[in-house]
């Protein structure tokens, strides 16, 4: 695991690691809406990619983390749920999970051919990647590193621990490993454009 700094935590490490996955492939994504833009065509299958990536990485694997590991352990903790930070994040992965619904629900009008899924795509794609972006550059400079200052290394150690047992709980075995695979193939896809 790299840590690219002298006091990242080792659970925050993966949390910011997994960060970087994910504008990875906000990268791609971005290019697959302005090709739609332009009206020029992206495979279904890395759109059904994006969903499936950004459903499953983002919010059930890394989200998850956050709610119901790093969030109540930064709670114990003195940093506050309502009116601080934690409350920030947790609205903006509510209306994050919104905005990839539509995504999908763009994508599923796509395959039953109706057009109007490209509209929709653009719209709900370019909030999302703007509200991602926004919200992982927060968690970065603010939340994690209100994160490092208040959770030791044993603590952290702990939340790792979880981590681990909440990847495989709610993602089953070998999907994470899966996902980043998925990685190399949508920017072999995208690198054509």
């Amino acid at each position: 695991m790299l840590l690219n700094s002298i006091n990242k935590g080792v659970a925050t490490g993966v949390l910011r690691e997994e960060h970087e996955a994910i504008l990875k492939v906000m990268g791609f994504f971005d290019k697959a809406l302005d090709r739609l833009e332009a009206t020029k065509p992206v495979p279904l299958d890395f759109l059904e990619g994006i969903v499936e990536f950004f459903s499953l990485f983002a919010d059930r694997c890394h989200h998850t983390k956050e709610e119901e590991v790093l969030f109540p352990m930064m709670e114990s903790f003195g940093i506050p749920r309502e009116n601080g930070p934690i409350g920030v994040m947790l609205n903006e992965h509510t209306l994050g999970r919104d905005y990839v619904r539509q995504i999908g629900e763009g994508v599923a009008r796509l395959q039953s051919g109706d057009n109007s899924g490209n509209a929709l795509l653009i719209t709900a794609g370019t909030s999302y990647s703007r509200l991602l972006r926004e919200h992982i550059l927060k968690e970065n400079q603010v939340l994690f590193m209100l994160a490092d200052n208040v959770l030791d290394a044993t603590i952290q150690a702990k939340a790792l621990a979880q981590f681990e047992k909440l990847e495989v709980e709610k993602m089953g075995e070998g999907t994470h490993e899966r996902l980043h695979a998925r990685i190399d193939i949508m920017e072999q896809q995208a690198s054509n454009w």
